[in-house]
């Protein structure tokens, strides 16, 4: 290798490993923070950050204290994740204006966004983000372009598979992501994004063709701690630990936004000491077709001038330890009323033997004579102050966190209180958690602008895709990057929160009665009544049954096949009505535009109606 080209590569790895350690150590405070919510979300409540800015467990005061955990935090955070998934926002895309092509356009984009959504199922991975963010206050996804995933369009010389590709996201934890400024609140705004992320040196020398030497890196594990107990007694308590790995080397990617030097900014990947790539900024993700980060972020709780947001977990730590005092407290008086206090005038009795064995039923007592004999100390009733604390605590916990459970609070609610008042208290605590729900929602409209500029950029050759349309059947379109004229991508959602099941299927019944979902003779079409069992949560039951729907479903089927060029034949069993009735209207939904052969589909599906007709009695 050329020296300076040597030297070049040397500077450009020392520059970006220096430009990690010094961002690692800026960040150091609020990944312990972190730590420490992760540990008492799971039970470990008994540690604690030091001067030294390091995570510690502390022990036992006296052998006879009692520290048990009384875990509050563990169920709000259940509650709010179970609130947030319901969140299911369904992507939509605005037209560019109101012309008819604009509306074709933007109804294309709408259909991919929508198979995508299901084929990499972002659901889950809206909840995994979710539970990182919560835990955390921050959590990322990383929206790419793999071109070795998708349909196989050809070989190479080599015989090797040529890919389409598809858009890929994965989400990443807060301690893999390091910006340039913890203070500047906006990622766009930073001036360069690090990725950090451990890979085996396997996998490494596999993806980039480059042999690094594995180093010692620090990695979150779970583990035990028995810091727990009472008098007694241990007990085991899980706790979040940092341990190291030997096979594994950290990738550095660092993306830096465009400069004068750099126009098109700069992506460089860095293990070890060696230089695995460095190219331009590969996406035209932004508006404008301007390039940036491929990373959206989602935050729990915002925070001015802070990159990083919170979580509720550090506003409740300081509830949960006075309420584990409390309740430790409580139960030391009620150890020292059980096995009682004895008062022992000195050198009476043998203390060794009843330190041991203490005062235990049936147990002769010998005491010397003339001596005062030992007697238990009077027991007191419990401070009302230890009950009042409590009840106090378990309030905060409630009004800090933005939810509460009926069920165990509902003293609190009045039981002549009107529906219209319980609503309302309900939407107050939907209120508390508008702003996180906020933040859900713009993240995905960030992924879907992304997902439709990459297939933008990228997606130059005809594809064909798969959705569901809003009556339960399949569609099938074919698309490419020409269609796609319109990034503006809007929410349609409700407040998914408040909507539960029985709303839902009180609406239903309100539009029975209301007649809405009948035809002009008042009567429910088989199709209807399917669409209807669906929304109440008993369509399966019904499926299994009709068989109308079942033929539905498979004149759906010969819709599909026709347009991939499969052969279909009539069967004897078809019912001729339906199947016509399907496939007419398929055929008047079909778009000449998205459709390849479109002449061919349209002459196959005319020959099958007819075929069709003709065994009609």
């Amino acid at each position: 290798m050329n020296k300076d080209l040597q030297k070049f590569e040397e500077d450009i790895v020392n520059d970006v490993r220096n430009d990690f350690l010094r961002r690692q150590q800026a960040r150091k405070n609020i990944e312990r923070q972190w730590q420490l919510n992760m540990n008492f979300a799971m039970g470990n409540q008994y540690c604690e950050i030091t001067d030294m800015g390091e995570l510690e467990d502390f022990s036992k005061q006296y052998f006879w204290q009692e520290r048990e955990v009384y875990n509050h935090i563990a169920p709000i955070l259940e509650s709010r994740i179970a609130k947030l998934a319901k969140i299911r926002p369904v992507l939509n895309v605005a037209p560019n204006g109101a012309s008819e092509i604009d509306e074709k356009t933007a109804k294309v984009s709408r259909k991919i966004l929508n198979s995508v959504v299901h084929n990499l199922k972002l659901n889950e991975k809206i909840i995994e983000a979710t539970n990182w963010s919560e835990l955390c206050g921050t959590s990322f996804y990383k929206i790419v372009w793999n071109s070795d995933i998708g349909e196989t369009v050809g070989l190479t010389s080599d015989n090797k598979q040529i890919k389409k590709g598809e858009v890929e996201i994965s989400v990443c934890s807060p301690f893999e992501i390091f910006p340039d400024s913890n203070t500047t609140e906006n990622l766009d705004d930073q001036t360069s994004i690090i990725h950090a992320k451990p890979y085996k040196v396997s996998q490494i020398e596999k993806i980039w063709g480059v042999k690094v030497q594995p180093e010692n890196i620090d990695v979150l594990t779970v583990s035990s701690s028995n810091i727990a107990g009472g008098l007694g007694y241990t007990a085991s308590l899980p706790k979040i630990i940092s341990e190291k790995t030997s096979d594994s080397a950290v990738v550095i990617e660092r993306y830096e936004m465009p400069t004068v030097e750099y126009p098109n900014g700069r992506v460089i990947v860095v293990a070890g000491n060696k230089l695995l790539a460095m190219a331009e900024l590969p996406y035209l993700n932004k508006s404008e077709d301007s390039r940036g980060y491929p990373f959206v972020k989602q935050t729990s709780i915002s925070v001015p001038a802070s990159f990083w947001g919170i979580s509720v977990i550090e506003r409740l730590i300081p509830i949960q330890r006075s309420y584990n005092a409390i309740k430790n407290r409580k139960h030391e008086f009620l150890n020292r009323v059980a096995m009682g206090i004895l008062s022992v005038e000195d050198g009476s009795v043998d203390i060794n033997s009843l330190e041991d064995e203490g005062l235990s039923p049936g147990k002769v007592l010998v005491y010397r004579q003339g001596s005062t004999p030992p007697k238990i100390l009077e027991n007191y009733q419990m401070p009302s102050v230890f009950e009042n604390e409590e009840e106090k605590l378990l309030e905060e916990f409630s009004q800090i966190a933005g939810i509460s459970d009926m069920a165990s609070t509902r003293k609190y609610y009045s039981s002549n209180m009107s529906g219209t008042a319980l609503e309302l208290l309900i939407a107050q605590e939907t209120d508390r958690l508008q702003s996180t729900i906020d933040q859900v929602r713009l993240a995905m409209i960030s992924i879907g602008k992304m997902i439709l500029r990459l297939y933008k950029q990228f997606a130059k050759e005809k594809r064909l895709s798969k959705i569901v349309d809003g009556n339960g059947k399949l569609e099938l379109f074919y698309w490419n990057s020409s269609d796609i004229s319109s990034d503006d991508v809007v929410l349609d959602t409700t407040n998914e929160i408040n909507e539960t099941l029985s709303q839902k299927r009180d609406m239903v019944f309100a539009l029975l009665n209301a007649g809405l979902l009948s035809d002009e003779d008042g009567n429910l079409k088989p199709s209807t009544k399917q669409k209807i069992l669906d929304m109440l949560g008993f369509g399966t039951y019904e499926n299994a049954r009709d068989m109308n729907e079942l033929h539905i479903k498979r004149a759906g089927n010969e819709n599909l096949d026709i347009v991939s060029n499969i052969k279909v034949e009539r069967m004897a069993i078809d019912n001729d009505e339906l199947h016509i009735r399907e496939h007419t209207a398929f055929l008047l939904t079909l778009e000449k535009k998205n459709t390849e052969n479109y002449n061919q589909v349209v002459e196959k599906l005319l020959a099958h109606i007819e075929e069709h007709k003709s065994h009609l009695v």
